[in-house]
């Protein structure tokens, strides 16, 4: 598993060079989130998109 410093230049190196800086701190956000959602997944951390609908319709009340 690289490094959390490896992973960040290589989002950094994909980027192209007029990304705004936001543009970039957005990627790197994204990144994390993808790279936390993957560990929840293997590790059983998930729900069934029954669930979560039920959760979602919670959210329009």
């Amino acid at each position: 598993m690289p490094s959390a410093k490896e992973q960040i230049a290589k989002v950094l190196q994909d980027q192209p060079d007029d990304r705004s800086y936001d543009e970039i701190l957005r990627e790197l956000a994204f990144a994390r989130m993808v790279e936390r959602g993957l560990a929840d997944s293997d590790a059983g951390k998930t729900i069934s998109h029954e669930e979560m609908g039920r959760r979602i319709k919670t959210w329009q009340k």
